[in-house]
């Protein structure tokens, strides 16, 4: 299996703070959430994000477009145009900060899919991916609890007609009405691409929007034993919103992989003996 890197996401605004966390669990990076009051307008806030990001080495940044009714696929034209300016821009300020992987949604922060056009999203979800590749990055999908990205099949489409990357948030995944419902399985979202999912959003579920720490392995092992199969998934990030419930998830994590790492001889010594 890849050995994954643990992530924490931002969710303190002192970056000492969280970076003392996170030296503290030995985890290997921070998953930065851009939000509507924290993207950079300007050079000048860019270069003061550039500043506050430095305080967080050695550790290793990804980031996440957390900007709710963002959707470059909107039936109003123009709130479309608005939409992939704003993450247009937001791929520019990524790779002016070194970023190189960015997770962006579709349909965040809506209760319904109505009023999304599915060309229109898939027309601009691939100018964005254009616009990103010539900026060296890799811009993932993330798939949500509900909506387009909630369904297996749905999400393989869009990943394939885009040629976006994926970032699996196997939180949503198990809430999800296509997989609570049992027409979908969680391995539908995994197998059409598993070469085209570069993180993972590691807790146990997601209620009324409040992510639910595991409180052992057994909460997260049959999700964790999908990621730790992906050729390419070495970004687990702890999507947990307060340090005790980041320290419950790193710790049940790192037992589930130090379980792993213990059966991995065990189990080539069988072949051998074989």
């Amino acid at each position: 299996m890849i050995t994954p890197k643990l992530a924490l996401p931002n969710f303190v605004d002192d970056v000492e703070v969280l970076r003392h966390l996170a030296m503290e669990l030995g985890a290997e990076g921070i998953d930065w959430s851009f939000r509507p009051h924290t993207l950079p307008r300007t050079p000048l806030e860019q270069t003061r994000l550039a500043r506050t990001l430095a305080r967080l080495e050695p550790l290793e940044i990804r980031y996440h477009a957390a900007l709710p009714h963002v959707d470059p696929g909107d039936r109003d034209p123009n709130r479309a145009q608005a939409a992939l300016s704003v993450l247009e821009r937001l791929c520019r300020v990524t790779a002016g900060l070194g970023g190189r992987v960015l997770t962006i949604h579709v349909g965040l922060g809506r209760s319904t899919t109505q009023d999304l056009s599915w060309h229109r999203t898939l027309e601009n979800l691939n100018r964005l991916n254009e616009t990103a590749r010539n900026l060296g990055l890799r811009l993932c999908l993330e798939n949500l609890a509900w909506g387009w990205t909630s369904r297996p099949d749905l999400y393989e489409k869009m990943l394939r007609k885009t040629g976006l990357w994926a970032t699996l948030d196997i939180g949503h995944a198990a809430v999800s009405p296509s997989i609570t419902s049992q027409q979908f399985e969680l391995e539908d979202l995994v197998s059409p691409q598993p070469d085209r999912i570069l993180n993972a959003h590691v807790y146990h579920l997601e209620v009324e929007d409040h992510h639910i720490p595991p409180e052992d392995p057994a909460d997260l092992s049959p999700r964790l034993d999908l990621l730790a199969a992906l050729p390419f998934c070495d970004w687990w990030v702890l999507e947990l919103r307060d340090a005790l419930s980041v320290r419950k998830a790193h710790g049940v994590v790192r037992r589930y992989l130090d379980e792993r790492r213990q059966e991995a001889p065990k189990s080539q010594g069988v072949f051998l003996r074989m």
